[in-house]
């Protein structure tokens, strides 16, 4: 008990000294907010990206893609491919008895970012009637649907509010021809919400395809699966790659997030040798400050373990207050805050950044530990000082 009230007098004497070295405090303060800080934006941003792409799908869809291709924009099928792929066991038949299943094309179209001006990719799909009634969460939230066979448009609402000139009304040049804009929707904020749709028949007769990008089917039953796979991929009729819609947008993002990961444990590991630094350097500053006060403290009977923990104790909660600082930096300027990249394929994708509560408890666990590190070497010099010697030099 003697040990514990001693260290909670102690810790309590430092931290009432803060003050009177206000400057070299915030030097650990300021410089833990920015590593903090920078570190869970960096990893929101990774956070939003990921969030968006898993949540493009359902675990009751599966999307066929031509053997090899690794994104839409790289495959291709033919009709006939995708009436066969069409009548493979397990599609789901809609109420008319035909199967649930949409070919799709994917086409690259150029438009300004709204951020900075420069022209940049956007993501054109042709879809049919039933890539509409698939995705139910796809709604018209402005304007109205496209008519099939007219050069009209529907965007998505991140779309709109990334790039240029495609708000409701609005006529956009495409290759030559003039598309105009009839309707935006959402998505449940997915990776189709920074994507503009069309009439297939019509982007197909646009853009001289006669077949498919892809083409996305509903299971009947999501267990059954890997039956419907094995009955594509073992045709001789087909070279193909088969993948759960979730699965197959999750993997779009592994590049960015590794990319993502680097760029952390770069930033993370320099700022971080900083922030260290300065935090030895404070604290060895504020003990050669109190010399005298430590060893009379040493005199009356504080004992070297209580200097040790007070110390550290001090280092640690200056790092906390600007982890704390850092971490709400991050959630107030960076949380929600929607910006676009290059997804698979050379096209944008819009996501917001997400400012989770797991990221805020590991900036506030990095701060305390960069805090006990810069605190426990100077706190064992501290300990370690001779009475004595320490009085004779006031």
């Amino acid at each position: 008990m003697k040990f514990l009230s001693q260290t909670l007098k102690l810790i309590t004497i430092n931290l009432k000294s803060v003050p009177a070295r206000w400057g070299a405090t915030l030097v650990i303060v300021v410089g833990l907010a920015g590593v903090v800080g920078v570190i869970t934006a960096l990893q929101s941003m990774s956070q939003g990206m990921v969030a968006t792409l898993r949540a493009t799908g359902s675990p009751d869809r599966a999307i066929v893609l031509r053997g090899g291709s690794n994104s839409e924009l790289s495959s291709f099928f033919t009709r006939d491919q995708a009436i066969v792929i069409e009548q493979a066991p397990g599609v789901a038949k809609g109420a008319d008895g035909k199967p649930l299943a949409s070919g799709e094309i994917i086409v690259i179209a150029e438009r300004k970012l709204r951020r900075s001006g420069t022209d940049s990719n956007v993501s054109m799909r042709g879809v049919g009637p039933a890539g509409f009634a698939m995705r139910p969460e796809l709604k018209i939230v402005e304007g109205r649907a496209f008519q099939p066979g007219l050069q009209e448009i529907i965007v998505g609402k991140k779309a709109q509010e990334q790039f240029l000139g495609l708000e409701v009304g609005s006529k956009v040049q495409i290759r030559g021809s003039e598309w105009n804009v009839v309707g935006a929707f959402t998505s449940n904020g997915d990776a189709h919400e920074s994507e503009a749709m069309v009439d297939i028949e019509t982007a197909q007769s646009a853009f001289r395809r006669n077949g498919y990008s892809s083409l996305l089917v509903k299971l009947d039953d999501p267990a059954k699966f890997e039956a419907f796979k094995d009955s594509l991929t073992t045709d001789p009729r087909l070279q193909v790659d088969v993948q759960k819609e979730v699965e197959y947008f999750s993997a779009q993002s592994r590049n960015f997030t590794r990319t993502i990961g680097v760029l952390v444990s770069v930033v993370g590991v320099i700022m971080g040798l900083g922030a260290v630094f300065a935090a030895l350097n404070t604290m060895y500053s504020a003990i050669a400050a109190r010399t005298v006060e430590i060893a009379t403290l040493r005199a009356l009977g504080f004992g070297g373990g209580v200097v040790v923990l007070a110390t550290i104790a001090e280092a640690m909660t200056l790092a906390l207050i600007g982890g704390l600082i850092g971490g709400a930096g991050a959630y107030l300027f960076f949380n929600g805050y929607t910006v676009s990249t290059l997804g698979a394929g050379f096209t944008q994708v819009a996501f917001s950044f997400r400012v989770t509560p797991q990221l805020l408890a590991n900036g506030l666990i990095l701060s305390l530990f960069v805090g006990f590190l810069g605190g426990f070497f100077p706190a064992l010099r501290a300990a370690r000082m001779q009475i004595a010697t320490a009085l004779r030099a006031a």
